[in-house]
């Protein structure tokens, strides 16, 4: 008994030795092997691999995160073959959503912009929404030996995004395109009971309880002619490329509907209508000019002008709101195109990131005139969508509502 009872505690005494050392093997990670940190703990072997990854990026400007023993040496300086072997480097140590983040902090901590001109340097990286961000704000400084494996990075991007959201999307507005076409004469299973009892409540029966409906409200069934007009109004400003990217490939879907005739329009200081790009997302990202000023009034007034259904069309205007143009013109520009009919929906972002900064102003005003600014990520827009076509509230989400 005494011996079983010896050998168990020294199995948990080695467990906790064991559990102790993968701590200071954590720890000596995320500190870098400074001589302040503490750990006394020195890497061998992959773990010496991994921290001379991280060292490049992540090191501290005058060495930073070298393998234990050696001089420290941070930055991946403007080799390419260097990043190429950094980049395969770590692809093997760590998961793809890490590798996205390394890769992103990269590119703005170590300048690594102009090295993604280079064909090799493409097809080396992992493609994410970031990366095609990046990309399209090179797109006018790219050389043509470049273009095609950019345009196959970005393609693999916008194939995955739409295999994530068209059919929920398409399932989505469709029930809302059915809910939204009304009839007087509706089957029993199409009956819209909240609308028919609103309608009713002045034939309320007191002795009975009840209301005796004389006129019945049903959802119809929407047809293959076009029932609804959309416009998608973007900001093309550079912090805005990952709402660009998701709208372009939202924008494709849209268009595949033949109930929903889609308009596409992007802006900065000038307005691009591309509309007749719309069955290939790709070819509209690159027809964008990431960066520059923002005149949303003149992009607005565009969208005005396009409008021929007034109460039959939705606009959505994906911004941050720091306005170049006349701040006046645009808010009398929203409250008229409200008072005409149309739902008018303002989005600070259309990603995974939140609201990025933004004009609290300009998003106060907005929704003073019944236009909520929010934020929206990719997987709520279809619901957001569907709302504005039936003209019921928006699903603004509590946590990224900072205009109501």
């Amino acid at each position: 008994m005494t011996g079983r009872t010896g050998s168990t505690d020294r199995a948990g005494a080695s467990d906790q030795a064991g559990a102790a050392d993968e701590r200071l093997r954590r720890w000596r990670l995320v500190l870098g092997g400074d001589d302040a940190d503490g750990t006394g703990c020195a890497l061998t072997g992959q773990d010496a691999a991994m921290d001379g990854a991280l060292g490049a990026l992540y090191g501290n400007g005058k060495g930073g995160r070298a393998r234990a023993g050696q001089e420290r040496s941070a930055g991946l300086g403007a080799s390419a073959p260097a990043v190429a072997r950094w980049l395969g480097d770590i692809r093997t140590y760590f998961p793809s959503s890490v590798v996205q983040v390394m890769q992103r902090d990269a590119i703005d901590r170590l300048g690594l912009s102009t090295l993604l001109l280079e064909p090799e340097m493409l097809e080396a990286v992992e493609a994410d929404v970031h990366l095609v961000g990046t990309l399209l704000s090179l797109n006018k400084a790219m050389p043509e030996t470049t273009k095609e494996t950019a345009r196959a990075v970005v393609r693999k991007v916008v194939e995955d995004l739409e295999k994530r959201l068209a059919t929920r999307t398409r399932a989505t507005l469709t029930g809302a395109l059915d809910r939204s076409a009304r009839i007087s004469r509706p089957r029993h299973q199409d009956i819209d009971w909240n609308r028919t009892i609103a309608a009713n409540l002045k034939h309320y029966l007191p002795e009975y309880r009840t209301i005796v409906p004389e006129r019945l409200i049903g959802y119809g069934r929407a047809s293959q002619s076009v029932k609804k007009e959309v416009v998608l109004c973007i900001d093309q400003s550079g912090s805005m490329a990952a709402s660009v990217v998701y709208a372009s490939v939202f924008g494709a879907v849209l268009a595949s509907m033949r109930s929903i005739d889609t308009r596409l329009v992007v802006f900065d200081t000038a307005v691009v209508d591309l509309t007749d790009q719309l069955d290939d997302p790709v070819d509209v990202l690159f027809g964008t000019q990431l960066g520059g000023g923002t005149d949303i009034n003149r992009a607005l007034a565009y969208c005005q002008s396009q409008i021929t259904r007034p109460a039959e069309t939705v606009v959505v205007l994906i911004s941050d709101l720091y306005e170049g143009g006349i701040r006046n013109e645009m808010l009398k520009r929203v409250a008229a195109m409200k008072a005409s009919g149309v739902q008018f929906v303002t989005l600070l972002a259309l990603s995974d990131e939140g609201a990025p900064a933004y004009d609290r102003e300009h998003a106060a005003a907005l929704a003073g005139l019944g236009a909520p600014a929010f934020a929206c990520t990719p997987d709520l827009f279809p619901e957001v969508m569907a709302a504005a076509i039936e003209k019921r509230p928006l699903p603004i989400p509590d946590t990224d509502s900072p205009a109501r």
